[in-house]
C-alpha cells in the first residue's frame, strides 16, 4: 500500500521532471518547430557561445543575482522570524486569527499582487497620499529605477512569508516541551530559550530549506517580475525568465532560450553542491 502511495507522486516527476529533459538537446541543435527535435541540425555550443557574447545578456544575469541574493538575505530569514513570534503567542483563538491573515496573501496570483502593488504606489495611492499628507512630492515609484528592486523583494516576502513558516512551526512544535521546563526551572527567561532550544533545534530545517532554496537561485519564476515591470524599470528588473519569455515564446529563439536554462541549472546544481559540502561540515547535508 505504501508503494500505491506514492506512485502518483512518481508518476508527476517521471512526467513533468525527467521526460522533459530530453528537451535539453535542443540547446546544442539549431531547433526549427516544422523539422522537429531529430531532424533538427546541430550547432554544438553556438548557442550557449551566442548569449555569453550578447551584451545584454550580462544585464538580465546581473538583475536576476542581484535580486535572487536581496531576497535570500531579506526574505529568507522571514519566514523564521515571524513563526518565533507566532510561537510566543499564548491565545489560541488570537494566534490562528493572526496566522490566518498571513497565510492569504499566499493565495492571491501575482496578477491580483501586482495589481495592489500599482494600485497603492500611484500617484494617487494611499502611500503618495500620505507623503502629501506630509508635505512631500508624491513618487512615480513604479516608474522609477532606484525603487524597483525594493518592491519586488517586499511584496515576495508580503506574499510568501506567512506560508513559509508553516515548516517551522511544525519543527517548533517537535521541540520536547520538557527542555523548555527545564529552561524555565535554570532561570531562563523566553529569549533565551529561544537563542538556546528553539533555534538549535531549528537549524537542521533552516539548513535544509536554505540548501533548497539555493538550488533555485537564479529562478526567480516569471509571474512577479512580469506583473511588476514597466518599460521604465527594465534595465534594472529585466531577469531571466522574462527574457526567456520574450525571445523564446515571442520571437521562437527556441535553442538559445533552452541554453539560458540549460546553464541555470547547471548553475544552481553547482550552488547546491558547494553548500551543501559546507553543510557537510557542521553534520548536516541533503546527501
Amino acid at each position: 500500500m505504501l508503494y500505491v502511495m506514492i506512485l502518483p507522486g512518481l508518476l508527476f516527476y517521471i512526467l513533468f521532471k525527467y521526460i522533459p529533459l530530453l528537451g535539453s538537446v535542443i540547446a546544442f541543435k539549431d531547433y526549427q518547430i516544422f523539422k522537429g527535435i531529430l531532424a533538427s541540425p546541430w550547432v554544438g555550443l553556438d548557442n550557449f557561445r551566442f548569449i555569453f557574447t550578447y551584451q545584454d545578456f550580462y544585464q538580465v544575469l546581473r538583475n536576476t543575482a542581484m535580486i535572487a541574493f536581496y531576497q535570500l538575505v531579506f526574505g529568507f530569514p522571514a519566514p523564521i522570524i515571524l513563526a518565533l513570534l507566532f510561537n510566543e503567542i499564548r491565545l489560541m483563538i488570537i494566534k490562528r486569527t493572526v496566522q490566518s491573515l498571513f497565510y492569504l496573501p499566499h493565495f492571491l496570483s501575482w496578477v491580483v499582487v501586482g495589481g495592489i502593488v500599482f494600485e497603492l504606489l500611484s500617484t494617487q495611492g494611499i502611500v503618495n497620499a500620505v507623503r502629501v499628507l506630509f508635505g512631500a512630492e508624491p513618487i512615480l515609484f513604479m516608474q522609477e529605477e532606484k525603487y524597483f528592486r525594493t518592491i519586488v523583494v517586499i511584496s515576495d516576502i508580503w506574499k510568501g512569508v506567512g506560508w513559509g513558516t508553516i515548516i517551522y512551526l511544525a519543527a517548533i512544535t517537535a521541540i520536547n516541551p520538557s527542555l523548555y521546563e527545564a529552561a524555565v526551572i535554570d532561570g531562563a527567561n523566553r529569549w533565551k530559550q529561544t537563542i538556546y532550544i528553539t533555534l538549535p533545534l531549528l537549524f537542521p530545517t533552516i539548513l535544509v530549506l536554505f540548501l533548497l532554496n539555493i538550488g533555485n537561485f537564479l529562478e526567480l519564476g516569471f509571474d512577479q517580475i512580469f506583473n511588476l515591470l514597466t518599460p521604465m524599470t527594465y534595465s534594472v528588473g529585466d531577469i531571466i525568465e522574462t527574457y526567456v519569455y520574450r525571445a523564446g515564446v515571442l520571437q521562437g529563439q527556441y535553442s538559445v532560450t533552452t541554453a539560458i536554462g540549460l546553464f541555470q541549472s547547471v548553475v544552481g546544481f553547482i550552488l547546491l553542491w558547494i553548500f551543501n559540502r559546507l553543510a557537510r561540515k557542521s553534520g548536516q547535508g541533503l546527501w
